[in-house]
This record gives C-alpha cells, sequence and structure tokens, in this order.
C-alpha cells in the first residue's frame, strides 16, 4: 500500500484509502493552506459537507492545484435540515455550486434523521442514477438503518462513513458492511485525540519508532478501513501520511484489538441531537 492506494467499491469505482477531512475548517486561508499541502503531498481525497461551511474552499484549493479534477476524490454531505427526497435533491445542487464542480466523487446522507433517511437516500439513488455522482453513501447509519435502506434500494450504499477507532472499533457493523460489500470510512479516527495517550499504543509506537496517531492510522487501513484523518497543521498532515513503510504485525494487531470499550467520542447514531 502507498497513499494513493485505493479500494475498489462495489460498482468498480476507485476510492483513495486515505484521505483529509476537513471539518471544524472554518478559516479560509488556513482551509486553503491545509488543502494544498495535503494535495501536494500527495493526498488525493477530501471529504467535506455542507454542514462544514467550507465546500467553496474546498472547490478553490483543488482548482489552484493544477491537479486534474478527475484524480481527486470529492466526498461531501446532506445535512439534516435538509433532508428528505426533494430538500436533498436542491442541497445537493446548492454543493455542486458551493464547490463549482460538474459532479461529485460521493455524496452522503449525514446522518439518518428517523422521518427522512430512506427518502434522503432515494434522492442520492437518483443523483447516481444522473450521473451526478460516481458513488453513493450514508454516514453514521448502523445495521438497522442500513437494512431499512437496502430492503428498498435499487443501488446498494457503497460507502458508510462512521466514527471508528480503537476505543469504538465496531466490529459488528463492520462484518455487515463487509457482508454487503460496503466500504467502511472512519471519521475521527483518532477518536478526536483521545486515544493517543493510551499506553498500549504509545508502548506500539516506541517499539515500531511511530508516533500513536501512526500506528493508529496504520491499524486502520490493515482493518480494510479507509480513513480521512483531519488536521491544519502542514507537518501533522504529513506525518498523518508516513505510515507506508512499516507494518503492524498480528501480535501487534492483537493487542490493538483489545483497546475496544464501545466509547465515542462523537454523538450515537440513535440519540444523536444538534441545535445548530
Amino acid at each position: 500500500m502507498h497513499l494513493q492506494s485505493t479500494k475498489t467499491l462495489v460498482n468498480g469505482v476507485e476510492m483513495p484509502r486515505f484521505g483529509l477531512g476537513v471539518y471544524k475548517m472554518t478559516e479560509r486561508e488556513e482551509t486553503l493552506q491545509a488543502i494544498d499541502t495535503a494535495l501536494k503531498f500527495g493526498y488525493r481525497a477530501i471529504d467535506t459537507a455542507s454542514l462544514y461551511g467550507n465546500e467553496a474552499e474546498v472547490g478553490e484549493a483543488i482548482r489552484y492545484s493544477g491537479i486534474p479534477r478527475e484524480d481527486i476524490f470529492v466526498t461531501t454531505k446532506v445535512w439534516n435540515n435538509d433532508q428528505g427526497y426533494d430538500a436533498t435533491l436542491r442541497a445537493f445542487e446548492v454543493s455542486l455550486k458551493n464547490l463549482n464542480m460538474d459532479y461529485l466523487d460521493l455524496y452522503l446522507t449525514h446522518w439518518a434523521v428517523p422521518e427522512t433517511f430512506e427518502e434522503t437516500y432515494r434522492a442520492i439513488e437518483r443523483l447516481y442514477d444522473e450521473k451526478l455522482i460516481r458513488a453513493t453513501g450514508v454516514s453514521n447509519h448502523h445495521e438497522h438503518h442500513l437494512e431499512k435502506i437496502l430492503a428498498k434500494a435499487n443501488t446498494v450504499p457503497m460507502v458508510n462513513q462512521v466514527e471508528l477507532h480503537p476505543y469504538l472499533q465496531q466490529q459488528p457493523l463492520s462484518a455487515f458492511c463487509r457482508e454487503h460489500q460496503i466500504a467502511v470510512t472512519a471519521w475521527s479516527p483518532l477518536g478526536r485525540g483521545g486515544v493517543l495517550h493510551d499506553p498500549t499504543i504509545v508502548e506500539l509506537g516506541q517499539d515500531i519508532g511511530k508516533t500513536a496517531a501512526q500506528v493508529v492510522l496504520r491499524w486502520h487501513l490493515q482493518n480494510d478501513t479507509l480513513i480521512i484523518p483531519k488536521s491544519v497543521t502542514p507537518s501533522r498532515i504529513k506525518e498523518n501520511a508516513q505510515i507506508f513503510d512499516f507494518v503492524l504485525t498480528e501480535a501487534q494487531m492483537a493487542k490493538m484489538a483489545t483497546l475496544n470499550r464501545d466509547q465515542r467520542f462523537g454523538q450515537h447514531p440513535d440519540h444523536f441531537k444538534f441545535d445548530f
């Protein structure tokens, strides 16, 4: 594996296994610099969302990079108060305009709003049928959400982006996704930094000569999880990607597997509440 390695989605589209998340990047120049640093270093995937308020900066940075649009995998998401069939189609048009692009590589339902997530995904299917997106997907969906979608969908979700890190390993959900050929992306793959002082992870890093963050990110890749670590710091953006010159042994992977606590640093998909 290398920085531009891809996972083949169920429809044959190649999705980078490693990308840059841009959550909470709200300062324009900082956002542009972070994306520019990542792309120059070799990142080829950017993950944003309408909620983040930086789709315009993502599009601008990609155009400025000089890298062909088709070489960069762009993901965005429909926010909760824009869900439902017609509303999702309208929200997509706004995102596409903000990004100043002709198509998106992946469009996700951000959270499974109980009353609307099925209709939201139906709209995403239509966007796929119309070739406005290259792949369909969801975010923060548990097995029971996916089962409802699978019961009606003509096109199975190709990606499910969820909170996943050593303290929340989501093994049953990951197994369900594997069974249905749904790729899993970890948002907050470092547990918002909450796992980086874990003694087991720190010790593994010392043994290997890598940082705790690099150990965790490598663990994700070896578990076939796609990752989108977020940083605005150029040195950290580069450091996060320097995980292709070592491999965790089976014994080291087994140690990592013992760390699960079912501990979330974000909200629970069945009990989420946002006041903004």
